[in-house]
């Protein structure tokens, strides 16, 4: 994904989902793409122990500080305190598309996200459902 604007970086305020992070092969190589043009970027999910886990996991940068709101105070302020004139929130579920366009945010797929900005998807998603959790033993089980 990148800001199609033909103006100088900083243009954008990026949020994740943790759906959409659980899907990338290295979302620590998605944040450092994604920096050079968004001048706010991080999670924003209703998890926040999960937030913290996989910021910390994977060195991300967090920009957003989610406190103990849910995600749609957390997508609604971020909206109404960040200037920039794009607000996109990648996700990977109907929730997601739900949650994000019932404010300012432009919703984009993680599928299609990855996509135009020739970010890796994983082949298998981690994260917290029953099959993420067993991928995530096995592999560190065979690291």
């Amino acid at each position: 994904m990148t800001d199609d604007s033909e103006s100088e970086s900083g243009r954008v305020t990026l949020a994740f989902s943790l759906s959409a992070i659980d899907r990338l092969a290295d979302p620590a190589a998605v944040f450092e793409d994604a920096t050079a043009w968004s001048r706010s970027i991080g999670i924003v999910d209703d998890d926040i122990n999960r937030i913290e886990q996989v910021v910390a996991e994977h060195d991300l940068r967090q920009d957003f500080d989610m406190a103990d709101r849910d995600k749609w105070f957390a997508l609604e302020e971020i909206c109404e305190t960040e200037s920039t004139p794009r607000h996109v929130y990648v996700g990977a579920s109907d929730a997601d598309m739900r949650v994000a366009t019932m404010f300012c945010w432009e919703y984009v797929n993680i599928a299609e996200a990855a996509e135009k900005s020739d970010w890796e998807l994983s082949e298998t998603p981690s994260g917290s459902g029953l099959v993420g959790r067993l991928v995530t033993a096995l592999r560190a089980q065979f690291s």
